[in-house]
């Protein structure tokens, strides 16, 4: 599965099958988590067979078999909360290329909980990971119009980039951003409010992906 096949097959799942995640599958995701935690300065944490961070969601039926989550962690700074949003886009995605599925949560998850787990750190969110019952559908969407301008004839790489921004996850489906672009430069916009920073991340790694980065530079 490339990157563009990643970024087009996954959706948004709450409901999972009781399966347990192969070692094999685990291991790949804590390398993955790793990696990022390292490259970035985060501390995210992988945990399998603990349904503690959804339980009142299942018992509600909002979601069900939600037991495999990624504490989305780190220590407060500047700029952490685009790379929360960069970094989870990147193991989302890296989990549908392993034939998982994925739900990004910002606010409904029981807080408390999962800070006893990760104490030290200031957690911005969890994804829960798993087989779905089902692969989800596709969101909502703005036209690429609305949320981006280029001036002179935009290169075919930068409507890629748009093209697949847009199918980022982003809070409450606000995709409250928008692009510019000039020449090889591109500058992004998000409207300032709650989760701005994470969905900031989640869209720039969703547009460098398809875009590539060879091909331009951030303003």
């Amino acid at each position: 599965m490339t990157i563009r096949e990643a970024m087009e097959k996954r959706h948004m799942v709450r409901k999972y099958k009781d399966t347990v995640l192969p070692e094999e599958i685990v291991k790949k995701l804590n390398e993955r988590i790793e990696a990022l935690n390292k490259e970035h300065h985060l501390n995210l944490v992988l945990h399998t067979e603990d349904g503690t961070a959804f339980a009142e969601l299942i018992d509600k039926l909002i979601t069900k078999n939600a037991k495999n989550f990624i504490i989305l962690a780190a220590d407060p700074a500047e700029g952490v909360e685009e790379k929360i949003g960069y970094c989870s886009a990147d193991i989302m995605l890296y989990a549908q290329e392993l034939g998982l599925n994925t739900w990004w949560v910002g606010a409904s998850f029981n807080k408390d909980a999962v800070k006893k787990e990760c104490p030290n750190h200031t957690v911005y969110g969890v994804i829960s990971i798993g087989y779905g019952e089902e692969q989800g559908s596709v969101h909502h969407s703005k036209d690429d119009f609305e949320v981006c301008s280029y001036e002179g004839e935009a290169p075919q790489w930068f409507k890629d980039g748009v093209e697949y921004a847009l199918m980022a996850p982003t809070a409450f489906n606000r995709q409250s951003f928008y692009i510019k672009g000039k020449g090889n430069t591109v500058h992004f916009e998000y409207k300032a409010g709650e989760f701005q920073g994470i969905d900031t991340g989640l869209v720039k790694y969703h547009f460098e992906a398809a875009a590539g980065k060879e091909n331009f530079e951030w303003a």
